[in-house]
């Protein structure tokens, strides 16, 4: 395990305690009701984190690194940014989905700037959350946010590259 899992791992674990001891000393039945609703959250989210794991691991042993530095790597340039963004895009779910491929492409050789583009955009142009986003919001609030945050994920990617790489 790295430090910054380890840390990550105790930190929630330090919180997840305050949250149960602070609980049980106002209720046993809040942290009873609390332990069974986290079990069930688990269980719904367990298959949706083995597959996104097993993508991880078939993108870092299906693609060969030389493929992966060479498109999205540190001298990919704007097509890595381009890439990172569009990739970032399209990535649907959450973060137990994003974040074990972009942890993936990352340690096969991808540059700062291509994986700051990726999460950008997968944070700001998610396309999945598009059919909501319209239904609820309306196409007029749509179209503003999109185009105010247009510029974003690539300039996000470009910083990182100029700054880190």
């Amino acid at each position: 395990m790295t430090r910054d899992i380890v840390v990550a791992t105790v930190a929630m674990g330090v919180i997840a305690a305050a949250l149960y001891g602070t609980a049980a000393w106002r209720s046993p039945a809040v942290v009873a009701s609390g332990g069974l609703g986290g079990a069930r959250n688990f269980v719904t989210i367990l298959p949706l984190l083995a597959l996104s794991f097993a993508i991880a691991g078939l993108v870092q042993a299906w693609v060969p690194r030389e493929v992966i530095s060479r498109w999205l790597g540190a001298q990919s340039g704007l097509r890595g940014i381009g890439i990172g963004c569009l990739m970032g895009a399209v990535t649907p779910g959450g973060p137990y989905i994003s974040f074990p491929i972009v942890a993936a492409i990352y340690k096969a050789g991808a540059g700062i700037g291509t994986v700051v583009a990726f999460v950008t955009a997968w944070s700001l142009w998610a396309v999945a959350r598009l059919p909501l986003e319209l239904a609820l919001i309306g196409p007029e609030v749509t179209l503003k946010r999109i185009a105010a945050t247009a510029v974003f994920p690539p300039l996000a990617g470009l910083l990182a590259r100029v700054l880190f790489e």
